[in-house]
C-alpha cells in the first residue's frame, strides 16, 4: 500500500469512529417520570384534541393510561422514551381480565401492559 492510500484509510476509519460515537450519544434514552393527574391531562389534550374524556385511569406503576370518551378508550402508553396514543372501543378494553395484576390491550401495531392495582378491572374510576 501506498502512502496516500493508508492516509485516506485512517482518515475513514476517524469518521466512522465519530459518527458512530456520535449516533451512541443520541441514542441515549431521557428518563421518562411516571404519570400523575397533571402530565395525563397534558398528553391527552396533545394527542386528543377533539376527545373529551369522561374518566381517567392511571396504571398503577404509572407508565400508561386509559380514559373513557363515551364509548372510545383512549389509551396512551409509554414506548421507549416517549409516548404512543391509540384508540380502541371501550367494549373491547372493558372486557379484559386482569392476570397478575396486569391487563394487556391487543392494538392494531402493539400489545401495552398495564399494571392493575387490585386485580379489579375496569376500576371504579372508568365505569
Amino acid at each position: 500500500m501506498d502512502k496516500a492510500l493508508l492516509i485516506q484509510l485512517g482518515g475513514s476509519v476517524v469518521a466512522v469512529a465519530l459518527l458512530v460515537a456520535f449516533a451512541a450519544w443520541l441514542g441515549v434514552a431521557r428518563p421518562t417520570p411516571p404519570l400523575d393527574a397533571q402530565a395525563a391531562r397534558d398528553l391527552l389534550a396533545v394527542e386528543f384534541p377533539d376527545h373529551t374524556p369522561s374518566a381517567v385511569w392511571i396504571a398503577a406503576d404509572g407508565v400508561g393510561l386509559i380514559a373513557r370518551a363515551k364509548n372510545q378508550a383512549l389509551v396512551i402508553w409509554r414506548r421507549g422514551d416517549s409516548y404512543v396514543a391509540r384508540e380502541a372501543a371501550w367494549s373491547e378494553v372493558s372486557g379484559l381480565q386482569p392476570r397478575r395484576g396486569r391487563i394487556s390491550i391487543r392494538l392494531g401495531d402493539g400489545r401495552p401492559v398495564f399494571a392493575v392495582a387490585d386485580d379489579v378491572w375496569p376500576p371504579k374510576e372508568l365505569v
